[in-house]
């Protein structure tokens, strides 16, 4: 189809970026890291860091690791918060030629395990407020190397003892813990790696375009997370895209590498990972939020100096919104808020507008897609309501279930096209094959309608999948865990509107033994899925609607929700 969207692109924005400008996405970075010394590329809890410094740090973490002897193309998870230790440990998982894996710090240890063994990640570096996660389920994984950070690693020698000490002594925030050692394993400081990486060579890694640089879980509609294959290409192409999407809005900055973005979104999760790599694209510096949910700290640091880029979910902005602080906080610098990673709505964006004076942009991505894959242009001064054209380098087709294009203003499945889509799923050949069409695109699972000027709008959701506060979370793998548990005989998990995270999860349940209370059911969720992935709602029921083939109908428990 024509790609009618680009008459509406805001002035300046290019149809297409090239990401063959870059042999890898380690040229990226280095470049930035050496053009960009001197300038700061984060701060957190007022300790500052500078590219100079990121590019040290990473380049003695990828040398330590070189002396592990990785096979070629590693995979080494990454298990922190927004602490100046995950840019280190990502940029040196990279320039050592090896492949990150992101880890969610808040996994259960059921969680845990899985991607550890389904990535088949050798090392992983973890906040040791989780090592004891990793502790109950180390020996039934293939992690031979790990690395133990602190949360003051990194802040300077005093201060940082001082937080090490309040985080472990007067929060009691690490959990006693003990990880067996052995010929087989070892259990490394954060500083001890950089201090022995430092006097080490970081021997220039092989990686190309092709070569993967990240396995980002997503979902499983098995009822397992799947790693999508992101490639230095995808990276670097998705970096490009964003670079021309949302230079406009910051024009009035004069300079991009004066741009402060604040960094509250978790940098495991694909949106805030692709706009952090943004900022070292431009040389910018990020603003690191440790704990976002801590909303009167995080106020305080708002208030510190001025920021320019907000990205952020819908519920994080209503959050913010309800602080009885947050009309101290000075907006008037703020060029971008970034809405993303589930629907943004209407009523939140005009709140939002009328207390910062600056609208909220929505966009639209998976992580199978690095993020972003539409977006409205973000010199628009009111909310669409839409999720925006396609970026860059990007083609979107509105598609029927064999796989035929729509004539615009037609509902179908979106499924998208470009060059920061995924190569696959990590080892899962039938999903591949259920994930891509015939020509190409990747099948999105959202139902959607393009207009005449190229705006896509979502009006339904092809897959169960339960989007919570901008986390996917898929039935099948609650109801996988929940039917293990004593006294359930069937479930069936669905997403009902919730006002503050966007959808909740509400399981019905049969049970066999008449005991079993919502009390015990929600304990025993605690212990085995991440927060997010809770139900907050159960009810008990004595059966469930099933088709004539005995499928459960979920749509029917939605119908009567």
């Amino acid at each position: 189809m024509d790609k009618i969207w680009h008459a509406s692109y805001p002035e300046g924005v290019p149809h297409n970026i090239d990401p063959e400008q870059f042999r890898s996405l380690n040229q990226l970075l280095e470049d930035s890291f050496r053009k960009n010394a001197a300038r700061p590329f984060s701060v957190c809890m007022e300790r500052w860091m500078s590219y100079g410094q990121l590019d040290e740090l990473s380049a003695a973490f990828g040398a330590w690791l070189q002396q592990r002897d990785l096979e070629p193309g590693a995979r080494v998870a990454i298990m922190l918060p927004n602490i100046p230790q995950f840019a280190v440990t990502m940029a040196g998982i990279l320039r050592a030629g090896f492949t990150c894996v992101n880890v969610n710090p808040l996994y259960t240890p059921r969680e845990l395990e899985h991607q550890l063994k389904d990535s088949g990640a050798t090392t992983i570096v973890i906040l040791e407020n989780f090592a004891s996660t990793l502790e109950e389920v180390i020996d039934r994984t293939p992690i031979k190397h790990v690395v133990i950070a602190s949360m003051g690693d990194l802040l300077g020698f005093w201060y940082g003892r001082w937080i090490t000490f309040a985080v472990r002594h007067l929060a009691k925030l690490v959990p006693a813990y003990r990880l067996p050692i052995d010929q087989a394993r070892t259990v490394t400081p954060f500083n001890r790696v950089i201090a022995t990486g430092s006097v080490l060579p970081l021997r220039p890694a092989e990686s190309n375009l092709d070569s993967t640089a990240f396995l980002q879980y997503t979902g499983g509609t098995t009822g397992l997370s799947k790693g999508a294959v992101l490639t230095h290409r995808n990276i670097v192409a998705a970096i490009l895209q964003a670079e021309a999407w949302f230079t406009p809005a910051l024009r009035r900055i004069g300079d991009v590498s004066k741009t402060n973005g604040i960094a509250a979104l978790p940098l495991y999760h694909i949106f805030a990972l692709t706009l952090s790599l943004l900022a070292v694209r431009w040389g910018s510096h990020l603003t690191l939020i440790p704990n976002p949910r801590d909303f009167g700290k995080f106020i305080e640091v708002l208030k510190k100096r001025p920021f320019h880029m907000l990205p952020a979910v819908n519920t994080l902005y209503n959050a913010l919104l309800q602080h009885p602080q947050i009309k101290s906080v000075d907006f008037s610098s703020l060029c971008v808020s970034q809405a993303g990673g589930m629907a943004a709505s209407a009523g939140t964006a005009q709140h939002w507008l009328d207390v910062t004076g600056c609208p909220m942009i929505e966009g639209w991505g998976m992580s199978e897609t690095c993020a972003i894959g539409t977006n409205n242009p973000v010199t628009n001064k009111h909310f669409t309501g839409t999720i925006g054209l396609p970026l860059p380098g990007i083609e979107i087709a509105i598609k029927d279930d064999d796989g035929r294009s729509l004539a615009i203003g037609e509902s179908g499945e979106i499924c998208i096209k470009g060059p920061q889509v995924m190569t696959g799923y990590y080892q899962q050949p039938a999903e591949n094959e259920k994930a891509f069409t015939a020509d190409g695109f990747m099948r999105t699972g959202d139902i959607g309608i393009m207009d005449t000027c190229g705006y896509t709008k979502i009006v339904d959701r092809k897959k169960d999948m339960i989007i919570v506060s901008g986390f996917n979370v898929f039935p099948n793998e609650l109801e996988n865990v929940i039917s293990l548990c004593p006294g359930v005989v069937e479930c069936a998990a669905i997403g009902i509107a919730d006002e503050k995270q966007g959808e909740a999860i509400k399981v019905f349940v049969v049970k066999s033994n008449p005991t079993l209370t919502e009390e015990y059911l929600h304990d025993y969720c605690k212990q085995n899925l991440t927060g997010y992935k809770r139900p907050k709602h159960i009810e008990f029921r004595d059966d469930l609607p099933k088709t004539n083939v005995g499928k459960i109908l979920r749509r029917e428990l939605r119908a009567a929700s």
